[in-house]
């Protein structure tokens, strides 16, 4: 059985484009998959990556053109300019661990957190929106892991295997030796999967 290392960030616009399709394709062909939040501008210094501000503008005029693009494509609707973006995102990936950690429905949780942040104009370093979220997934969070140093560390641990595997950015997914980097190489991905 194949199995999917994932490693993304839950303010991420393209991860929030990925959608279900991994899930789907987890599904399609028997593939299990470890949900890895990471510290995406930890991995962005520690790799040569330069934060969507400070890049030069003929690459935040395409990157915006992208967005619009993937859209369209997508029919996902979103905001060039959220309003709670960046934001902290330490809380709400925590929680994501522990849904994880607990077997329960991250990936719904994921892009449940990336729609409040790209449609929904919500801040998800504000615990009862993380909250709502969790309610909506019918997720009791009381049952959820409470240590957030503990859960800490795992983000920290997420990110420094993110950064000596080889990612650079996300999402990422990487199986066996194979990466695939962005939302759309899932095809490459459907296509690895079919030949394993």
């Amino acid at each position: 059985m194949a199995h999917i290392d994932y490693f993304f960030s839950v303010l991420s616009p393209w991860t929030y484009f990925a959608g279900s399709r991994l899930e789907e394709l987890a599904d399609t062909y028997e593939a299990t998959i470890a949900y890895k939040p990471i510290d995406a501008f930890t991995v962005f210094k520690a790799t040569g990556g330069v934060p969507v501000h400070e890049r030069p503008p003929s690459r935040q005029e395409y990157r915006a053109q992208e967005l619009r693009r993937t859209s369209a494509r997508t029919g996902m609707p979103y905001h060039f300019q959220p309003a709670h973006w960046p934001t902290n995102a330490v809380a709400a990936s925590q929680a994501v661990i522990s849904v994880g950690q607990a077997s329960g429905p991250v990936g719904a949780l994921a892009q449940a957190l990336l729609a409040a942040v790209w449609t929904e104009q919500k801040d998800i370093a504000d615990h009862a929106v993380i909250e709502e979220k969790l309610a909506n997934l019918n997720i009791d969070p009381a049952a959820l892991n409470q240590d957030e140093e503990a859960l800490q560390t795992v983000l920290e641990a997420n990110t420094q295997e993110a950064i000596e595997r080889g990612v650079f950015g996300v999402p990422f997914y990487i199986v066996g030796d194979e990466r695939f980097w962005g939302q759309d190489k899932l095809d490459d991905l459907a296509t690895h999967l079919s030949q394993i």
